[in-house]
């Protein structure tokens, strides 16, 4: 989902699928066209073809097992197969289901927590390799497609808009920042220099990161299990993990309704959609719901009059507006936060004033799809990555950086299982910190710290 700035103490979205319990607020619909099973999104209704694969049935052996085929799960996988492992992948629906296959589609750098925070909490060391790595998780993703001829509509270039110049100094910081740890593809913009870009009255300029990039995010999820199942690799799609046996050992069990896998390596990755199947893992994360909807296409004049460059853009506000043009001129218009990860009542609703005062010119288009999906929210911000026991390793929480950081972290997954747990370790070491106020009240203090940074950028300070 988006990219989102962090809640009261730290302030404040992917990335897998295992289909959640009826607490978790969130269900399947079915919907008509090419990716039965998945939510009414313009993602399903435009997927290319995919098959659909059998349940788990009975007992089985297996070297290694990965719950979730989102990004996290089908990106460790294919590093393993790659690898020469036998890998099968249980996911609760279908490849893509959860927040991988419904989110803005936007390839941004970087982490949730910033390199300024993560020098103040973790030190500069910690600081600088994760530097190092902020720019990893895009090349996977461009790897992948170049090297599996996966059609997901990929483009270049991603902006950061600011409403006015603390916004402006702050973009500046941050080029400053990142030049220091040897990324330097981010220009800034003034107001004239960003209409190449962004036309909106409201802006006061922003910075390009000309590194970043979007995509159809299905469309990946649908091309890496294929390029999966091409290495030897196996899905099994409708097969909700119910419970897990001994984590902690060197044989874990994953059990299912029709079926259980024994497994030497057992990998965790169903982000926001665990549920409580895992219970070590349920506190380190907080379901945040997040959404999207998509206009009808627009014509080649208006879609280039407002994007004219086709770059994806985001705004620096605690809670943002994110979006871009898809490969059918539809401008793909997200926004807003539900901690705890229910669903508004109107979607539309939501986000149609936001997009009307981003481009005036969009007034009254019409909406044909608008979808909800959860992210992973940490508290700290930071990806979770660590193990269970010995043969149980997890990665979740990417806080809104699901694209790109999933893609990371399933590589990083891989390399540990493999025996080089140098840059796992390095994740793995950082401290989780609970959510205040514990299951039941994570949500209500969260959205009290949301309204106090969206007061802030309201009134400008």
């Amino acid at each position: 989902m988006p990219p989102v700035t962090p809640a009261a103490a730290p302030p404040l979205a992917l990335v897998s699928d295992a289909l959640p319990d009826a607490a978790d607020g969130a269900a399947v619909e079915a919907v008509s066209g090419t990716a039965p099973g998945h939510v009414r999104s313009w993602y399903a209704a435009s997927a290319n073809a995919s098959p659909t694969r059998s349940a788990l049935g009975g007992d089985v052996d297996a070297d290694v097992c990965v719950v979730g085929a989102g990004f996290s799960g089908l990106s460790a996988a294919l590093h393993l197969a790659k690898a020469g492992r036998a890998v099968t992948v249980l996911e609760g629906a279908r490849v893509g289901w959860g927040a991988s296959g419904r989110n803005g589609g936007q390839i941004v750098n970087g982490l949730n927590a910033s390199l300024g925070t993560i020098a103040k909490r973790y030190g500069d060391g910690t600081a600088a390799f994760v530097g190092s790595l902020l720019q990893e998780g895009a090349g996977i993703i461009r790897d992948l497609v170049a090297a599996h001829d996966i059609r997901c509509d990929l483009k270049a270039r991603n902006v950061y808009v600011a409403f006015d110049a603390r916004q402006m100094r702050a973009l500046e910081e941050r080029q400053l920042l990142w030049r220091r740890h040897g990324m330097d593809d981010h220009e800034l913009l003034d107001r004239e220099a960003l209409r190449a870009h962004v036309v909106s009255p409201l802006y006061a300029g922003g910075m390009i990161d000309h590194s970043g990039g979007h995509l159809h995010p299905l469309n990946l999820a649908l091309g890496e299990a294929a390029a999966l199942e091409s290495l030897g690799g196996t899905i099994h799609e409708n097969t909700r993990v119910t419970s897990i046996e001994g984590e902690g050992g060197t044989r874990p069990v994953v059990l299912t309704p029709h079926g259980r896998i024994t497994c030497r390596t057992l990998v965790l990755c169903g982000n926001a959609y665990l549920g409580k199947a895992v219970p070590a893992l349920a506190p380190r994360v907080m379901p945040v719901a997040t959404q999207v909807m998509a206009t009808e296409p627009l014509p080649e004049e208006l879609a280039r009059s407002i994007l004219p460059s086709d770059a994806c853009v985001e705004d620096v506000r605690y809670i943002l507006d994110y979006y871009r043009l898809s490969a059918d001129r539809r401008l793909l218009f997200g926004g807003g936060t539900v901690y705890g990860g229910t669903e508004p009542a109107d979607i539309e609703a939501k986000l149609r004033p936001n997009m009307e005062k981003v481009f005036p010119a969009l007034r009254g288009v019409p909406v044909t799809h608008a979808w909800s999906g959860n992210f992973a929210l940490s508290f700290s911000r930071v990806p979770q990555l660590g193990r269970l026991g010995p043969a149980t390793f997890h990665a979740m929480g990417y806080s809104g950086h699901g694209v790109t950081g999933s893609h990371l972290f399933g590589r990083l997954l891989a390399e540990a299982i493999e025996g080089d747990t140098a840059r796992f370790d390095r994740f793995a070491a950082l401290p989780w910190i609970p959510f205040p106020g514990g299951q039941r009240f994570r949500a209500p203090y969260s959205t009290a710290g949301s309204w106090w940074y969206a007061l802030r950028d309201r009134i400008g300070v």
